[in-house]
């Protein structure tokens, strides 16, 4: 009995392994030539779909129709993996208007790819480690930057001024908090 028993017991995981390496076959040949390509070009944690966690500041930007042209710039300076690491992280998001009010041709420069290095300096100025609600900011003088740089924070009455631009809204992520500002801060060279 123990010797059948074990004999239907080889037969069903024989058919189990066959069945699963067939499933694994059928499913590489059923890719298509442009998903490869896709996979291969834009590679790292940002890319990764199905993450049903709470969005992270990427996320919460991309999903904004106020912030398209920091998206752009983001992904023009190749930093998107950068903004979905663990964290915590704390961006500074300029409104697409912020962005209009640079001076004329500003941003298209920025966002030609021989000025890659800027616009990541530029855009590395808006985040900070960290996860601070706007009232809790309001205890520092200065933060430091992803930049290397610092930036100043003032208080005026219930209003919190980070590098001269305004917080206007806080948004919690799963890898931080994103302050969207109504100016984009710029370093010092």
């Amino acid at each position: 009995m123990k010797t059948k028993l074990n004999i239907l017991l080889g037969v069903l995981l024989t058919i189990l392994l066959v069945s699963c390496k067939s499933n694994n076959k059928k499913q590489k040949e059923t890719s298509t030539p442009t998903e490869t390509q896709e996979n291969t070009s834009r590679q790292g944690q940002a890319f990764i779909k199905g993450d049903v966690a709470k969005p992270n500041v990427l996320q919460i930007a991309m999903g904004s129709k106020d912030h398209t042209t920091l998206v752009a710039a983001v992904q023009a300076a190749g930093l998107e993996n950068a903004l979905v690491n663990a964290g915590p992280l704390m961006v500074f998001a300029p409104t697409n208007e912020a962005f209009a009010s640079l001076p004329e041709g500003t941003v298209e420069n920025l966002l030609k790819p021989e000025n890659k290095a800027k616009l990541a300096l530029i855009l590395k100025h808006h985040v900070t480690p960290g996860n601070y609600s706007k009232e809790f900011l309001k205890k520092f003088k200065h933060l430091g930057q992803a930049s290397n740089q610092n930036v100043t924070v003032e208080v005026k009455g219930d209003d919190v001024y980070v590098g001269g631009a305004k917080i206007i809204a806080s948004i919690p992520a799963g890898n931080g908090i994103v302050h969207v500002v109504d100016k984009v801060i710029i370093p010092e060279n």
